[in-house]
């Protein structure tokens, strides 16, 4: 059965850089779903409650995982916005599902956005704008991923515990 991996949590606490070694360091077909380019740059949406792209990522999601594809679903995906379709999702596909939460503070996320290629697009205040702390989805088994760790450290855990 394919798998399901969610990465969820603040901006720049490294969910992406995470998902593009997960798939490099897969052997199997990997395909990331990414809420920014599906949010930002498919739709031209802003993140509000009951915006459209919560379908778009279930159904892209789905018709990646029906065409045999192990999924890797990515963003700040705010539980209050993505609670629903990650319900349904999940209820979908119900086996070989891993959800982590990375854990990481407003402070280590701005040191870390200071690195990133989105540094040019927006800056600290939009940062502290959608910093929510400890924004957990609650699912069964949903682990944390804490600021301590390296992303190397990360991806490898991921690996092991996922099989990708």
């Amino acid at each position: 059965m394919n798998k399901l991996v969610i990465l969820r949590g603040p901006s720049g606490s490294g969910k992406s850089s995470v998902a593009k070694e997960l798939r490099e360091g897969s052997k199997n077909k990997v395909a990331i779903i990414d809420q920014d380019y599906l949010r930002r740059i498919v739709l031209k949406e802003k993140d509000l409650p009951n915006s459209i792209n919560p379908k778009l990522i279930l159904r892209v999601s789905q018709f990646a995982l029906d065409n045999g594809y192990n999924v890797i679903v990515e963003g700040i995906l705010y539980s209050a916005h993505y609670g629903a379709m990650f319900d349904e999702l999940l209820k979908y596909h119900p086996k070989e599902n891993y959800v982590y939460y990375f854990d990481i503070s407003l402070g280590e996320t701005l040191k870390r956005h200071i690195t990133r290629d989105k540094f040019s697009e927006f800056g600290e205040k939009e940062m502290r704008q959608w910093y929510v702390d400890k924004d957990l989805l609650g699912t069964r088994d949903e682990s944390i991923i804490s600021e301590s760790l390296s992303k190397g450290q990360i991806v490898k855990r991921i690996l092991r515990e996922t099989g990708l």
